[in-house]
């Protein structure tokens, strides 16, 4: 590893939990693709319906330990 980056890594190691967790989102975020502003827009519109169905009592909500076991048996 580059001796630059090291020192970045020694520096960012010795900040708090929630600082480094702040950093380690922006570098990951900094090496995400340009948004797909439809792609996007066509997620959050989803996403307010199934909350919404939620809300509504439209839907029957399961455990996580149930869904998994499903998700395994497929």
């Amino acid at each position: 590893m580059e001796e630059n980056i090291e020192n970045i890594l020694k520096q960012a190691l010795r900040l708090p939990p929630e600082a480094r967790a702040a950093l380690a989102g922006s570098l990951l975020d900094s090496l995400d693709e340009p948004l797909d502003r439809a792609a996007e827009s066509a997620w959050e519109a989803e996403i307010a319906s199934r909350v919404r169905e939620i809300d509504e009592g439209k839907v029957t909500l399961i455990p996580w330990a149930e869904a998994r076991a499903r998700i395994a048996d497929l």
